[in-house]
């Protein structure tokens, strides 16, 4: 075992503070890796704050992963001692279930986090990216192209995953009308990736406060949804609607803007139940859904997608010991568009 530091939760009402831990032993088919960035992402916040009431502390955060690998084990052939490595929202999965799907593992049973978990053992408790150092199996480590700004590729892991995959599964291109409800860290994303496939891109945000950026970076056109109008003019407008907000909104306004056969998607979630008139659904045959990251497959191919495209996130790069800062402003939407954390400021 090896010593690594990093910044921890030792409590829901405490702050992150500098926390010395050791990481397991490497196993032939793991690589280790020097942190080099760590994105922050909210649902960081909300596992600190056991707003979900899973916690187990203490605990280092941190799902949005890059570094360069700095050992591998004696059977790894994916990554060789100097190559860049990411990693993202889980570290293992159930290789032997009977219902085993490179495709949807995400979504199957053994899925083991990256940070707030426990190995597949059991018992080694998993500790995230706000850190120095990790080790991962190889099969869950990802590959960073090199042409794509190292500390902005961070958040590609959580935040690109999450966008491209739902634009992937419901077939986002030319010809496709996509709405991203939200300008924040992970509806940026779906503005690049949404515009960089070829559908024509609106953001309906709350204010048009953001409204040179959201053109800047891929959409076509920009909304406030304070304005009772943009659901008149908007009716019965998009193929796919992007939900990437937590607060509550009326969703039956938002469904009235899907065409026939269109498909809300939850990427934020609510903190209460989402109330949904069915009148809202059934005369369009509309639906509402929800999506979650990826597999590694696809998170992979996520990462070629934006290499090719050249698309990484919208940082502000900061000191580990302004993380507590950083969690209040991201709270206040004081951000643009993702913080990331310089691992060599621990």
């Amino acid at each position: 075992m090896a010593f690594a530091k990093g910044y921890a939760a030792t409590d829901a009402s405490k702050p992150l503070e500098p926390f010395t831990f050791e990481r397991r032993a490497p196993n032939e088919d793991d690589i280790v890796i020097d942190i080099k960035y760590s994105g922050i992402c909210h649902s960081d916040i909300h596992q600190v704050r056991n707003e979900w009431g899973n916690a187990k502390y203490p605990m280092v955060p941190g799902h949005e992963i890059v570094g360069i690998v700095s050992a591998v084990g004696a059977g790894v052939t994916k990554f060789k001692v100097g190559d860049k490595a990411g990693v993202g929202c889980f570290v293992n999965s159930c290789t032997t279930c009977a219902t085993r799907d490179l495709d949807l593992e995400h979504y199957m049973p053994g899925l083991v986090q990256t940070y707030n978990d426990v190995e597949a053992d059991g018992t080694t408790p998993t500790y995230g990216g706000y850190s120095d150092s990790i080790v991962v199996k190889e099969g869950y480590a990802l590959s960073i192209p090199d042409n794509l700004d190292f500390a902005a590729t961070a958040p590609l892991l959580c935040a690109g995953i999450t966008l491209y995959s739902p634009l992937m599964h419901w077939k986002a291109g030319p010809g496709k009308r996509v709405a991203v409800v939200g300008m924040g860290g992970l509806g940026h994303m779906g503005v690049k990736i949404g515009a960089a496939l070829g559908a024509e891109i609106t953001v309906l945000s709350q204010s048009l406060s953001k409204k040179e950026d959201g053109l800047k970076l891929g959409a076509t056109h920009y909304y406030a949804t304070s304005d009772a109008e943009t659901f008149k003019t908007l009716a019965g407008t998009f193929d796919l609607i992007l939900c990437t907000v937590s607060a509550e909104i009326d969703w039956n306004a938002y469904l009235g803007l899907l065409k026939v056969d269109g498909a809300f998607v939850l990427l934020g979630i609510p903190e209460n139940a989402v109330p949904v008139h069915a009148f809202s659904l059934v005369p369009a045959r509309r639906s509402v859904a929800g999506s979650m990251i990826g597999s590694i497959k696809e998170t992979q191919e996520m990462l070629d997608f934006c290499g090719k495209h050249n698309i990484v996130s919208e940082i502000e790069l900061i000191r580990m010991d302004q993380v507590n800062e950083a969690y209040e402003r991201v709270l206040k939407s004081d951000v643009r568009y993702r913080f990331v954390i310089d691992a060599a400021t621990i």
